[in-house]
């Protein structure tokens, strides 16, 4: 493996742990809304939420399976770093 690979993939990795951070702090903001009483604003941010990641994954896919592990790993990685954040700010 190159360095121009490693870093390829590091960048694909920091792509993922930005779209997880986005996804959750969206997430969050759904649920307020959700909280808040109202119906249609929630389901469409959700739907859109899921489409962009989905959306994001597909793409990456098509780059290989190295890029994609990359990116499903920085979800995954975001999702802990993110809830402890979010949760601070309350």
């Amino acid at each position: 493996m190159s360095v121009g690979e490693i870093g390829r993939l590091a960048a694909f990795g920091l792509a993922g742990l930005l779209l997880g951070g986005a996804s959750m702090a969206s997430l969050r903001l759904n649920t307020d809304l959700y909280v808040r009483g109202r119906v249609w604003g929630p389901i469409g941010l959700h739907l859109a939420r899921l489409s962009i990641v989905a959306g994001v994954l597909v793409w990456t896919a098509l780059q290989g399976a190295g890029p994609l592990l990359a990116v499903a790993g920085g979800l995954v990685l975001a999702r802990p770093f993110a809830v402890q954040m979010l949760g601070r700010m309350r």
